[in-house]
């Protein structure tokens, strides 16, 4: 039995990931900015397994290590540490987003991932097996960039290269480093970072998401599995893979496939 913090999971897929891993058996650490929140999903979760609450705000180094200090004193040690946390901004121009939304979503994706990173594997250095770090990958990681999505996808393809100078300094410890790329999953960032698009930009967008897009449900197993099983420096744990996504292509004249209903008829979040 291992034991998993998973920043940012209190709701998408960190949650799912929790879930997932109480499902295997482990112990798991959700962590969220918001006491309410955190309070929820841990309400939510208990029934699956050992769960912990800790309210952190990855944007602070204190809070952050005082996440740490809470699981440790919990369970003893964390054995695998998920950067989730994330968020996007508005759907709009770098020239004209509103400098909040820039400085949050710099904080939040790689400074706090920065942090996270710091902490966890100073701690698991100490510890006598060790650890695994996970980054989180998301749209901009491979370089490739759309107009509106400037400052989340610069936070990305960085955390990309974090990762891999991090597994470098990590060589030869006791301390894995790898990242998770989920590919296209339907939460409400999603919605959220395609805010501002016009109504048809929207409806030729949603024709891609549903082809290549999943739910948590569906990805969250994947990549939980995966993290457990990870031994490799480096590791880059990716659920949506070239030859799938040409498969889903091919195929998606015959089979139509809807993951974003749902999430709109479910949320608040209306990118139009």
């Amino acid at each position: 039995m291992q034991t998993i913090l998973i920043t940012g999971s209190t709701r998408g897929i960190g949650k799912g990931l929790a879930r997932e891993f109480l499902r295997l058996q482990h112990r798991v650490i959700v962590t969220g900015r918001s006491a309410a929140a955190v309070t929820d999903a841990t309400r939510d979760l208990s029934a699956l397994g050992d769960v912990l609450g800790v309210v952190c705000d990855v944007r602070q180094l204190a809070s952050v290590q005082a996440a740490w200090a809470a699981g440790v004193a919990r369970f003893g040690g964390i054995d695998i540490w998920i950067n989730n946390a994330a968020v996007a901004t508005d759907r709009v121009l770098l020239a004209d987003l509103p400098g909040d939304q820039l400085q949050t979503t710099v904080d939040t994706n790689l400074l706090g991932t920065l942090y996270g990173c710091q902490v966890a594997i100073a701690r698991m250095r100490g510890q006598p097996a060790g650890g695994k770090v996970f980054t989180f990958e998301g749209f901009g990681s491979d370089g490739l960039s759309r107009p509106g999505l400037s400052v989340y996808g610069a936070t990305k393809r960085a955390i990309r290269y974090l990762t891999a100078s991090l597994a470098k300094e990590c060589a030869g410890t006791n301390v894995l480093v790898g990242s998770l790329s989920p590919g296209i999953v339907a939460t409400d960032l999603l919605l959220y970072s395609s805010k501002g698009r016009d109504a048809a930009d929207w409806e030729r967008a949603k024709r891609t998401l549903n082809i290549l897009g999943d739910t948590v449900e569906t990805v969250s197993p994947f990549l939980a599995q995966a993290a457990l099983a990870s031994t490799k420096q480096g590791a880059r744990i990716a659920w949506m893979t070239p030859g799938k996504a040409a498969g889903r292509f091919a195929t998606s004249f015959f089979r139509k496939r809807d993951i974003l209903s749902a999430l709109e008829a479910r949320t608040n979040l209306k990118v139009r």
